[in-house]
């Protein structure tokens, strides 16, 4: 069955395999394609399978046929896999473990930008493939811009800015790793490395320096974990989005751009249009436009719904274009 179904999703996407082998986009989604325990994704020549299942060894045997079975079909060109255990007891499982070949792949290109990627840094892969749209918006639409990407993680969004022209861009992320990464990314692209422009720091502090200091952006991007509470802040997109929106809009020059997403599987798209409408009241914000996830992504020939309607957003990552005035 798991078979006929890779089959079935790997003929949809036939156009997303380019000939130099150097783009990412997901595989196969099981959750919406008919196996919700696996999810599979390609970074450049390297597979990436995620086994979701409650008991992960339930499906190695499973695993062990659908890689066999991909390299087999892709032999050309797969040079190795990873496999990514979300409810292993190991952390190193949980981040990914090489099952084949000798190293995976550190770099993709997309829309014509190099991403530096570290597949086994986290659970997930370093670079998330349901913000390609978003990337190339932005790449469309930073020129001259300044940029502040908050929750930046491996920067990728304030990569596709500078790539687009942006003038300046500030990448902030607790996490010292995930910054260098993209850093690394800066590398591949030419990009000059200014160190003031990565900001090691708490989101909270961050955002109460740049409205001390009074200085104001011209776009700035939201993109928060669902949930994580440190001593500065609590984030909490199920209950409190709006709040981390309005600790940003000071920061936005009048005319300005504010990119807000929330990831929240258990957030409706009404839930969340709701709560972008409720900041709009007062005339100062105004949704210009929603960015929809790739359909790779969110999967061809869906046999599974959604836990919650993400309408009319098209997944659970919903990405909306906010236009800003300042009073």
């Amino acid at each position: 069955m798991i078979l006929s179904l890779l089959e079935k999703a790997i003929a949809s996407r036939t156009a997303l395999f380019d000939s130099p082998h150097e783009s990412a986009f997901r595989l196969f989604n099981g959750f919406a394609e008919g196996y919700p325990d696996l999810a599979v994704d390609i970074y450049g020549r390297t597979l990436v399978i995620h086994n979701y299942a409650d008991d992960p060894d339930q499906n190695q045997i499973l695993i062990q046929e659908l890689t066999h079975h991909l390299q087999t079909s892709l032999k050309n060109w797969l040079r190795a896999g990873i496999l990514k255990t979300r409810n292993a007891k190991v952390q190193e499982q949980k981040k990914g473990q090489l099952i084949f070949g000798e190293k995976p792949d550190t770099k993709i290109r997309e829309h014509g930008v190099w991403y530096a990627i570290d597949l086994t840094l986290n659970r997930d892969a370093s670079l998330y493939l349901d913000a390609r749209h978003l990337r190339k918006w932005l790449i469309e639409n930073m020129r001259d811009k300044s940029v502040l990407n908050t929750f930046a993680y491996t920067g990728s969004l304030g990569v596709a800015a500078l790539a687009g022209g942006a003038s300046l861009v500030a990448q902030n992320d607790r996490n010292r790793q995930s910054l260098n990464l993209a850093k690394d990314s800066y590398s591949l692209n030419g990009f000059p490395i200014h160190k003031k422009d990565f900001i090691a720091q708490d989101f909270f502090p961050t955002v109460a320096k740049f409205k001390s200091t009074k200085q104001f952006f011209d776009c700035v991007i939201i993109d928060p974990p669902f949930f994580s509470t440190t001593s500065k802040g609590k984030v909490d997109l199920e209950n409190d989005s709006a709040r981390l929106i309005n600790k940003v809009r000071p920061l936005i020059k009048d005319g300005g751009i504010l990119v807000a997403i929330n990831n929240a599987l258990f957030v409706s798209g009404q839930q969340y249009m709701q709560t972008l409408d409720y900041l709009c009241r007062d005339g100062y914000l105004n949704i210009q436009e929603l960015i929809p996830v790739p359909e790779d992504f969110t999967g061809y020939n869906q046999v599974g719904a959604p836990i919650m309607d993400p309408a009319p957003f098209n997944h659970s990552t919903k990405i909306a274009i906010l236009n800003v005035k300042r009073k």
